[in-house]
């Protein structure tokens, strides 16, 4: 197994790894809709910008480990508000596109710091890193 971190990942508190590869298969930890680079926590916008930010930051980390959102195989949504499944649902076809992973969305309590979604995913790699 190889672990991914990231400049962000090394200042979490939390006993976990952004991602981690185990053969062909990469398995990416929840993504909240942080903006790393501005240094900002969840954005006060709506679930669409939220939904974005998640999946923008998915998008990065599937490339740091040699994947792409067209490799992605499953994702797991938790959104604490299901009236938002409409929204988040839009979000996400438009980042995936005409691929179709399989995908479950989980109706959940409230997420870490306040966040409206949070995506995890199972890849499969596309080039040695």
């Amino acid at each position: 197994m190889q672990y991914v971190r990231t400049p962000f990942s090394l200042q979490s508190k939390g006993h976990y790894s952004s991602a981690v590869i185990h053969g062909d298969l990469v398995y990416i930890s929840g993504q909240l809709p942080i903006n790393y680079a501005a240094g900002e926590t969840v954005p006060t916008g709506g679930v669409a910008e939220q939904a974005r930010q998640a999946l923008q930051n998915l998008d990065s980390l599937l490339e740091q480990c040699g994947s792409s959102k067209q490799q992605v195989i499953k994702t797991t949504v938790y959104i604490p508000d299901i009236t938002s499944w409409p929204i988040v649902n839009e979000v996400y076809a438009e980042f995936f596109g005409d691929h179709k992973p399989a995908r479950t969305i989980v109706p959940t309590n409230t997420l870490h710091f306040n966040a409206l979604i949070e995506i995890e995913a199972i890849a499969t790699k596309t080039s040695p890193i």
